[in-house]
């Protein structure tokens, strides 16, 4: 069955693969009118679609590693080397730890609602997430509320889970539902456990307005003695759950699935494609990570910019660079940008110093969207270190910066910057002195009353409200936020591969100790909280 559903899957992507190719006209779109004339949200969408599929047919996510990432990576080789691109792979191995949802978590009521994952106790958003190192299960069982007080008055007061009571008459293998409260969390779980529990779904006590009451506490489970599979929750999950019960049998079964593999050495790869023309001792590298978190498909996140690449690449068949034209498409960028990271570290400075530029595209469809874009001058940001930001890619990544915001200002479409901070695969690239710029439309910060009058959207809410969630599936888009996007990509890309680019000087690269600093927002380690014991 495993090997068939692969097999079907592939050759559905072979189908869409096709579908992509006769979209794109192909020949002489060799300026940037021609190639942004060429460049369509269709396309693009007709990829982003294709990821899902692969993503939702392989344990609804495409991490690194998984059978749904492989799938992603054999549909970008075949689509590339379909545009005429000479392609190969980069395989290299990563430490999956805080984000090893192997499968979709699934928390989904019998014959009602399916409750949406998301990392780290569901922050930010959604409405629960995988305990760091639980073990994993399946089980489809009745849901028992053990001594829940919700809303709770005052903190620890709530004694769920704390006495034999709040397990009496539960059947065997029950999912139970516990709160924060007067003893310790481990005697609750532990309590749980003892009592013949399947699965526990633990909130916070729920405090309202009481600082670190509300949220979901997120713990790594590694030697607390806890056998049975185990998320945190947001409070309003659980007292949907419940509903009015408080006490014993909630009158629903739940179909609870977590499927967690931690593992030092993941095996995974990078995608490259290159056009066969072009000067090889000026290599422009257009990237975008591939792969998305354990938690759903990823088709913003990095969906979006993974299938501008594709369309790209279709719509480049036959043009004859000046300079070569590289696509990269990087996996674990999830798990603290290590396909990118790999990639520059496994160049010679000889070959590094033949790349004259990286575009970077990560998040180009979000939905409440700003146009972001990277601020490569620094006159927006903080002072960001050498160690981030190497001097020697400072004057050029300025000059790809004025290239796109001269572009967006000529279609009178308004822009903001954003941190050049190393977030996202540029990162290695600019750590190791190599221009870099590109394009985004926002993650988990919050749209203001400034940017919706600029943009449009909703103030108060999330640029992508399924930013590492669940619900970032092929719905999770906007079409004027990628037909912007991907129209600026196209002339950046093709103005920097059509014109003279100058030299660089060879650099010495920062230390790989420090440039780890920049892809912390990555590493999920800090929201993890002590077990109170």
């Amino acid at each position: 069955m495993r090997g068939s559903l692969l097999a079907g899957a592939l050759s559905i992507g072979v189908l869409m693969a096709g579908a992509g190719s006769a979209v794109a006209s192909g020949g002489g779109n060799d300026t940037s009118a021609k190639l942004r004339k060429a460049v369509s949200v269709d396309g693009i969408r007709i990829h982003q679609t294709a990821l899902n599929l692969f993503g939702e047919l392989k344990d609804g996510n495409r991490l690194a590693g998984t059978p749904g990432y492989r799938l992603s990576a054999d549909y970008v080789e075949l689509n590339a080397k379909l545009a005429g691109l000479k392609t190969s792979r980069q395989d290299f191995t990563y430490d999956l730890f805080a984000l090893a949802d192997w499968k979709k978590p699934i928390l989904d009521v019998k014959r009602g609602k399916s409750y949406i994952p998301g990392i780290a106790g569901s922050i930010p958003g959604g409405d629960f997430g995988s305990m760091v190192e639980t073990v994993s299960g399946d089980l489809t069982a009745p849901v028992w509320a053990a001594d829940l007080v919700i809303p709770s008055p005052a903190p620890n007061t709530s004694t769920s889970g704390c006495e034999a009571s709040d397990f009496a008459g539960m059947p065997a293998g029950a999912i139970v539902l516990i709160q924060r409260g007067t003893c310790g969390e481990l005697t609750k779980w532990l309590n749980a456990q003892a009592a013949g529990a399947g699965a526990i779904v633990y909130i916070n006590e729920g405090n309202v307005g009481v600082p670190g009451r509300e949220d979901p506490r997120w713990f790594d489970l590694t030697g607390a003695g806890i056998t049975i599979p185990m998320t945190a929750a947001q409070v309003a999950t659980v007292a949907d759950l419940a509903g009015s019960v408080r006490q014993g049998l909630v009158g629903k079964t739940v179909r609870f699935r977590i499927d967690w593999r931690s593992n030092p050495a993941v095996p995974t790869q990078n995608v490259i494609a290159e056009t066969r023309g072009g000067d090889p001792n000026k290599v422009i590298v257009v990237g975008a990570h591939l792969d998305s978190v354990g938690t759903g498909p990823g088709i913003n996140d990095n969906g979006s910019g993974s299938a501008a690449l594709l369309e790209l690449a279709h719509e480049l068949r036959g043009v004859y660079p000046k300079n070569k034209i590289r696509f990269v498409w990087f996996s674990a960028e999830e798990s603290g940008l290590l396909g990118s990271e790999a990639y520059v570290a496994s160049l010679p400075e000889s070959e590094r110093a033949k790349i004259a530029a990286n575009l970077n595209f990560d998040m180009i469809g979000s939905p409440n969207y700003v146009n972001f874009v990277y601020d490569g001058d620094l006159s927006d940001s903080p002072p960001i270190g050498e160690d981030v930001f190497h001097p020697a890619a400072r004057p050029f990544s300025a000059t790809i910066e004025k290239l796109f915001l001269d572009y967006f200002k000529s279609q009178k479409i308004p822009t903001l910057p954003t941190d050049f901070d190393g977030r996202s695969d540029y990162g290695p690239f600019i750590a190791n002195g190599i221009p870099a710029g590109g394009l985004f439309t926002g993650a988990e910060g919050i749209k203001t009353a400034e940017q919706a009058a600029l943009f449009g959207g909703t103030v108060g809410e999330q640029y992508d409200p399924c930013y590492h969630l669940g619900c970032d599936n092929v719905f999770n888009n906007s079409n004027k936020a990628l037909d912007q996007n991907s129209d600026a990509a196209a002339h950046v890309l093709i103005t920097l591969a059509q014109s003279k680019i100058p030299d660089r000087p060879a650099v010495t690269p920062a230390p790989p100790a420090a440039r780890r600093v920049a892809t912390q927002a990555h590493d999920h380690r800090d929201l993890l909280t002590a077990i109170d014991r």
